[in-house]
Formats: structure tokens, sequence, C-alpha cells
């Protein structure tokens, strides 16, 4: 089906499509931004396509993650209304704002909204982790030390400070209290922001079961501070996360699991700096900014021999 076709079917054959763009990014998917006119009312929208086969490549398709986003609207969460999905496709409304890092944490026109980020973000936090566990296909939750250990043997490339941190992190494990929806990505970059704050949550392609302290600890990660100093996302303290995270109903927050759990983020991402190099350097994907991502993973080791002192 057409971008046109998809459109029609959700508001009515008779829609006045006005404008279609594609949006950049995505080997897998296409994104579209839309402006359509269904019955005198202007709607603006973002379509997502999967690609054939895409969806059996990744193990669940777009149709799956529109499930996982009404899921997440009815807990709470901020999210784009969906119009419409099927398995190739989400059509669902534009949310105005910006996702651009560096924006956010410069631009004056956030200035108002930088702030409260770090307690929205909290607040977000909770009502994701009290979404239904049957949100996720698979409600066992992988060790992810186990799993991220596999991925690096994997690739074959000696890194022994990250050998260290997986030691280290087996030895003070902390223990796991709940396993709840775990958004899987939640960070600077995956946020629409306003002059507000935050507006809606995206990117639920990696939501899984899991400890509930994950996503608190993905978003406190060096590499999403986009060159700023606090440590939530860029823009504000942990004091600021967690308080507004227990106070919108979640769990208390251990803050060495916390840490555990940054650290544990910082691990993984080093991971996926050497995996994305990989590709570029065994041919897989020509592209100097796969290249370029190399250059993080030194980065990435200094901040683990920091975090492990």
């Amino acid at each position: 089906m057409t971008v046109e076709e998809i459109v029609r079917q959700a508001l009515g054959p008779a829609t006045e499509i006005t404008s279609t763009t594609r949006l950049p990014g995505g080997a897998s998917r296409e994104t579209w931004s839309v402006d359509a006119v269904a019955d005198g009312t202007v709607h603006k929208l973002v379509l997502r396509l999967d690609s054939p086969g895409a969806a059996l490549e990744a193990g669940s398709g777009l149709a799956a993650e529109a499930r996982l986003m009404r899921a997440a609207e009815q807990a709470g969460v901020p999210v784009p209304r969906i119009v419409a999905a099927a398995e190739p496709y989400i059509l669902m409304e534009r949310v105005a704002g910006e996702t651009i890092p560096r924006r956010i944490l410069r631009d004056d026109a956030y200035r108002e909204a930088r702030p409260r980020l770090a307690a929205q973000c909290g607040r977000a936090l909770a009502a994701i982790h009290r979404m239904p566990l049957d949100a996720v296909a698979q409600a066992a939750p992988e060790d992810p030390l186990t799993q991220w250990r596999d991925v690096l043997d994997m690739l074959g490339e000696p890194h022994p400070v990250f050998e260290w941190a997986f030691r280290r992190l087996a030895a003070t494990r902390p223990a796991t209290t709940r396993t709840t929806v775990v958004h899987g990505d939640f960070r600077n970059g995956n946020l629409i922001v306003g002059p507000d704050g935050v507006r809606a949550v995206l990117d639920w392609e990696l939501a899984h079961a899991g400890d509930p302290i994950e996503d608190l600890g993905w978003l406190c990660v060096k590499a999403w501070r986009f060159g700023e100093q606090p440590p939530v996302g860029g823009f504000g303290g942990y004091d600021e996360l967690v308080e507004a995270y227990e106070k919108a109903g979640g769990q208390p927050v251990d803050r060495a699991a916390l840490r555990w759990w940054e650290t544990f983020g910082v691990l993984k991402w080093g991971i996926i700096c050497v995996m994305q190099t990989m590709r570029h350097l065994r041919g897989g994907a020509r592209s100097v900014e796969l290249a370029a991502i190399g250059r993080r993973v030194c980065e990435n080791e200094w901040d683990l021999l920091g975090l492990l002192e």
C-alpha cells in the first residue's frame, strides 16, 4: 500500500492528502510526515512503514509496537496517539516538539523546560513500569549480563576493560525486587520535548520484561548527556529523577542498584559501539558514521574505569 492509500483507509476515501515528506533515518523502516484533511479537519500525522520481511527479522512488527503504545497511553505515559495500525505500519498523530538532544540542552527555546525534564522523566518511567506485563511479548526476562557477554564474545574483539566490567558487575549484581515492562531505550533523543517539557516517549521497539531500574540507569548513561554535566540526560540530577519516580508510584529506588544499572548501561553502549564499527570494518555496511562510532569505544572504557573505582 502507498502512503496515500494507508491514510485514506484510516481517515476515509475522501481524505485530501496535502503533504507527504519522507523523514531521514531508518534502514528497515520508512518514516513519513503527512498532512491530510478529512471532513474539514486537518490531521498532522506520522506514518511508520516496515519494509518487506522486517517484522519477521525483528520478531515483532509495528502492529505489536502499536499495541504496546496503546497500553502505555492507558497507563498514563505521554505517547503519540495511534490513529491506525496493521502489521506493515503505524499511523499516529504528530506531536510538535524537538528530539535532537543538543538543541534540547542548549537552545533558548527550551531554557524553562530543562529544569523540569528529570522529574518529568521520573513520572513517565513510573507510568511505564505500571503497564501490564503482558503488553510485551516475552514476559520472562533475559539475563542481561549473559546476553551482552555473548554479543561481545561473538564480536571476537579484545576489550580488557569490558571483561573486567562483566566480572565486577557479576560480583556486585543487586537483587531484582520486581519484574515490569522496561522501555529499553528511554533516553534523551527518544523524547519529544517542547517549551513545557516532555511531550511524548518514542521508540518502543526494544521494550521487554525486566528490572525497572534498568530504564533509570540507561537514562543516566554519560553518552546521553551529550557533553553536559548533569547526570540525568544532561539536564537534571539523580535526586530529581528518583524523587519524582517514587512520588509517582514507582517503587523505592536503591541508589546502589541505580549505579549498577548505569554502569551496565555504559558497558552495553560500549559493546554496541564495537558492533556498529565492525559493521563498517567487516564490510556489512560501509559508513563514515559507523566508522566514527568506533571512537566512542575508548570513551566508554574510560567511563567504566571511573564507575568501577
